[in-house]
């Protein structure tokens, strides 16, 4: 499937992506970076334009990244599922996703410099992709939420080229079938999987690398906002784990500071 965009009036969220993306453009920093540990989970210090950067430079370079955007429900299930924990700790990039973590890396006496939500990432990928001739895939949701997703994002980003769109499978044993669709839409640069953590980082830490996809990101219930279905769904649910986890980060990093002193 091939989705081009039609004339459309641009939204706000394309406005503003493409006012970040073309300021994180112009000088996008994918060099070395530093990490924060939170409650065991690697959080990445980048700002906007560096993790743009990254993944510009990834597919360039055509090497796969996993990339994932933690949050403090992320981390609390990483906590309890050593495996999760393992795929996050090893991925490419891990943004700084979710207000706690910013908030958690200060209690351990570490910085992170800008909150990094992953939506506003994916809608600047888009419009730096529609300028540069960069083919997206979209895999997960429900039902047919990941073609319409596919339909609104071409509208929002004149010339925006999305390879392919199908729900697929997290499941393990559906893996070749989901591959074997994803190989048929022809390259694909960027991989957006909508399974939901732990699924989607699993699927893509098994399969990004066999599919030699440039850029592959964990994005959760994200098609069914872009594809109108709801509003931003998942901001008021990811604050229901705050009060835990702040108790969680603020007796680490009590612990922590007496085994120093």
């Amino acid at each position: 499937m091939t989705e081009r965009s039609r004339a459309a009036p641009p939204t706000r969220d394309a406005e503003r992506a493409t006012r970040n993306a073309q300021r994180a453009t112009r000088n996008p920093e994918p060099g070395p970076r530093n990490s924060v540990d939170v409650l065991g989970v690697r959080v990445d210090d980048v700002t906007y334009a560096e993790a743009l950067g990254v993944l510009l430079q990834a597919i360039e370079a055509r090497v796969p990244h996993v990339v994932t955007t933690p949050n403090p429900e992320f981390v609390m299930l990483a906590r309890r599922d050593a495996s999760f924990r393992a795929v996050l700790n090893r991925a490419a990039l891990n943004i700084p996703d979710g207000i706690g973590l910013i908030l958690a890396a200060r209690l351990a006496g570490a910085g992170l410099r800008e909150h990094v939500q992953g939506t506003d990432l994916v809608l600047m990928l888009a419009e730096a992709s529609a300028r540069l001739g960069y083919r997206w895939y979209l895999l997960g949701g429900r039902g047919d939420v990941a073609h319409r997703a596919a339909r609104a994002l071409s509208a929002r980003f004149p010339g925006l080229l999305v390879a392919g769109a199908t729900a697929g499978s997290p499941r393990r044993d559906d893996d070749a079938a989901t591959q074997a669709a994803i190989r048929a839409a022809g390259r694909v640069d960027v991989l957006l999987v909508a399974y939901g953590a732990p699924q989607q980082e699993l699927w893509l830490d098994r399969n990004l690398a066999d599919l030699e996809i440039p850029v592959g990101i964990g994005v959760g219930g994200v098609f069914d906002y872009f594809s109108g279905a709801v509003p931003q769904p998942w901001r008021w649910r990811r604050q229901l784990a705050l009060p835990v986890f702040a108790a969680l980060a603020l007796g680490h990093a009590v612990r922590r500071r007496l085994r120093r002193g």
